[in-house]
Order: structure tokens, then C-alpha cells, then sequence
């Protein structure tokens, strides 16, 4: 199974895409997490994300290998985005190919909501009259 697994100022989605490519390939999910405007009832200026990079990226090999040893893929993409972010933004893409939509989506899920659960990346939400630094994916 090939991967991609990176952490970038930002996030080409095209060129993520075209990773994922594959003439086996029946399916291809992607997810995009992007900057919103609110969030807990409260305008949203902008995000700052921040990562413990070595280890963020051994995690996220470890997630990718995980979900290659559970579904039949073919490839895998992790892409998460650090730095300042506006509104509407990619900050994370996840992406997986397999001869089938099935185990595609199912592996897509199970990487954006493990990289919630494991990757260190914080985010600072920066609002209209104050900011807080908070886990990226809580």
C-alpha cells in the first residue's frame, strides 16, 4: 500500500488527490476538514495550528498502517495543515483508494477520527475578543 503522510503550511488538494490515484482503484474517499467561522457560539477570526511534528508523523504512519492491515487499500493520504489559517481553510485531508467504495469510506472515518484521538496538533482559536489554545481534534 502506498502512503502519503505530511504536515505542510498548506494544503494542495489537488495534488493530494492525485496521490490517491490508482488504475485498481474502483473507489476514492477523501475527507477535508476546513476552518469555520463559529464555533461554541462564537465568531471565529482565524486558527493557529501547532504539532509536535516528529511524533505527529510517526502517528499518523502508524494510522495508515493500521487502516492498511484492516481494509484492502491501495493507498492512503494524511495531510494536516500547521500555521495561521483563515476562514474556509483546509486543515486536514485524509484520503484513501481501494477496488471498492466500501472499504474506502469505512477507512477514511476510521483515520480523520484516530488522528482526532491520537495525533499531537493543537490549534489556538482566535476570536473576535479573545483566543484559547485548545486540542486540534477534540
Amino acid at each position: 500500500m502506498e502512503r502519503l503522510i505530511s504536515i505542510e503550511t498548506d494544503i494542495n488538494i489537488n495534488e493530494a488527490y492525485q496521490h490517491l490515484v490508482h488504475p485498481k482503484s474502483g473507489g476514492i474517499c477523501t475527507f477535508i476538514g476546513t476552518v469555520r467561522d463559529l464555533n461554541n457560539q462564537k465568531d471565529v477570526s482565524h486558527l493557529f495550528f501547532e504539532a509536535y511534528e516528529k511524533m505527529a508523523l510517526l502517528k499518523m504512519e502508524e494510522l495508515a498502517q493500521e487502516a492498511g492491515q484492516k481494509w484492502p487499500l491501495h493507498k492512503v493520504v494524511i495531510i494536516h495543515a500547521i500555521g495561521e489559517k483563515k476562514i474556509t481553510d483546509p486543515v486536514v485531508f485524509i484520503g484513501t483508494s481501494s477496488a471498492h467504495r466500501d472499504a474506502a469510506f469505512s477507512a477514511s472515518r476510521h483515520l480523520i477520527d484516530r488522528l482526532k484521538e491520537v495525533v499531537p496538533i493543537w490549534k489556538k482559536e482566535t476570536y473576535q475578543d479573545h483566543s484559547s489554545w485548545i486540542n486540534a481534534h477534540p
